[in-house]
């Protein structure tokens, strides 16, 4: 049986280099293993990265072309974009063990040692040193770049203390502290955010990536390291906290370029893999497709508002944490109420508006406004867009003969109003929304519905999507909406009945 054929079990029973040299072992390097797994994998119709959705045609294509041609590795995109999930996921290409000399500070192939150390044990004992196994999950270094990161810190230092203790002068190699990198030998190393670490110390990676060599204070050591490298970095750091030193970008093979979802479909995949959903909520708290529709496109709605910095980005956490707060909020309502369970509610939206706010970095107007505001928004625009892909155009409705918003607009224009409180039971929630002369008519003539809860949240929803559309008119309370007529929305306090109308002015009223 071949070194490649021999299970787990039989690999951690291998404890000398002679018994390891009898299995037939080789050195590989880790990009030629990391190429070699992927070809397997390719050639199995294996999913390499599952869970990472919308990149099948774009990122992932790319990442398997840069693993296949042994490059290191730059992730450029926005935040919240899988840059260093699908790094992290990289670790599934290697092997799942690998020999090391056993207590080597840079876990030395045992045919091809780099240490002084390594080198010692096997001159002293040859095929009777002992061998140590490596598993996959260890061979995995992540560092988050940061203005304080020292040489030091990445690739080594002088350590006094080592030698007072081993009695050696200052001039020997082995009185060297190894840094991150040289002890990522044999694996895949990581720097976060590369732009942030200041430019003299992008310099000594230098050699790193291309000579294969070292250099700490006085020593100039020859240390070809085998490390898989990957780094990620966000365009806005190319002009505001830092950059990537030139030199340092020529010696990055594969720079490959990410982006957020497409499709609304797939963000929802997104999001419901990775929102947190706990034990108590799956029993309690009954969701639909479109409010994990309305959740998305309220991203979609940042990443192309005015408001919002797009260099910024809106991050996939957006939705997640949105999500998240959604669930939480029809939680609460049904405590407070002492329900057993509930459905979610159009008005639940309006509790992810926390969720929202920590998560678009806003330019100066959106500033001005607020975030608060901003985020309410994007809440009404999220339902004006999708308010049309099931029902008509309010806009062409008013040129049609048969107008099926009319009966609700009268209803409003009669001097009705309906307050909508944000935690109110659920048989007032029926009874508000039923009040509404037309809406229950309107939705029925348009769809039929066989549960009774998710006709309601269509109520509420073609409710909400005429206010957006300015068909009646919505005012936000403390706690919930009231909705009334348009024109009572646009006027308050006294002196509101001396504003006269007609019907024609009502068509080419604009909202405010």
């Amino acid at each position: 049986m071949t070194y490649s054929k021999l299970t787990s079990t039989e690999l951690l029973g291998i404890r000398t280099l002679g018994e390891l040299k009898k299995a037939g072992y080789q050195s590989r390097s880790i990009k030629q293993e990391l190429r070699d797994n992927l070809i397997e994998k390719i050639r199995n119709k294996e999913n390499v990265f599952p869970g990472i959705w919308g990149y099948e045609e774009t990122v992932i294509p790319d990442v398997e072309r840069a693993i296949l041609s042994m490059h290191n590795i730059n992730f450029l995109g926005l935040r919240g974009q899988a840059k260093t999930r699908i790094a992290r996921m990289m670790v599934n290409l290697l092997d799942e063990y690998i020999p090391y000399i056993k207590n080597s500070e840079l876990h030395d192939d045992p045919l091809a040692p780099l240490s002084r150390y390594a080198k010692d044990v096997l001159a002293e004992q040859g095929d009777n040193a002992e061998i140590a196994w490596l598993h996959r999950d260890d061979r995995y270094t992540e560092k988050l770049a940061t203005p304080d990161v020292s040489v030091a810190d990445l690739i080594g230092d002088v350590d006094p203390i080592k030698a007072a203790t081993l009695k050696l002068p200052y001039s020997d190699e082995r009185v060297i502290h190894f840094g991150l990198i040289p002890r990522s030998h044999r694996g895949i190393f990581v720097i976060n955010e590369l732009p942030d670490l200041q430019a003299r110390i992008q310099v000594a990676l230098f050699n790193i990536l291309q000579e294969g060599d070292i250099q700490i204070r006085g020593f100039k050591l020859r240390l070809p390291l085998d490390i898989q490298f990957v780094f990620t970095a966000n365009p806005e750091d190319y002009t505001n906290r830092g950059s990537i030193v030139t030199p340092l970008k020529d010696r990055i093979e594969s720079q490959i370029v990410t982006h957020y979802p497409k499709t609304i479909e797939t963000g929802k995949r997104i999001t419901e893999q990775e929102a947190i959903v706990k034990p108590e909520q799956v029993g309690l708290v009954r969701v639909n497709e479109l409010v994990k529709t309305l959740i998305e496109q309220i991203a979609f709605e940042a990443r192309e508002s005015e408001y919002v910095d797009a260099k910024s980005g809106v991050s996939a956490r957006l939705t997640i944490s949105a999500y998240e707060s959604l669930l939480s909020t029809a939680e609460r309502r049904a405590l407070i109420n002492a329900e057993d369970s509930t459905y979610v509610r159009i008005s639940d939206l309006y509790g992810v508006v926390s969720a929202i706010c920590g998560k678009v970095e806003l330019v100066y107007e959106g500033e001005v406004e607020g975030p608060v505001i901003v985020a309410q928004n994007l809440i009404g625009k999220a339902i004006r867009t999708q308010f049309l892909n099931f029902f008509p155009d309010p806009e062409k409705s008013k040129k049609s003969k048969i107008n099926p918003y009319a009966k609700v607009v009268e209803w409003f224009g009669a001097g009705n109003e309906m307050e909508m409180p944000a935690d109110m039971t659920d048989r007032e929630y029926i009874a508000r929304l039923k009040t509404i002369d037309g809406l229950d008519d309107f939705v029925d003539m348009l769809s039929a519905y066989g549960d009774p809860e998710e006709k309601l949240f269509m109520m509420e929803f073609a409710l909400h999507g005429m206010a957006e559309f300015s068909l009646v008119g919505k005012q936000a309370l403390d706690q919930g909406m009231k909705f009334q007529d348009l024109v009572s929305s646009m006027f308050s306090g006294p002196g509101d009945e001396d504003y006269d109308f007609d019907e024609d002015d009502d068509d080419d009223r604009k909202p405010f």
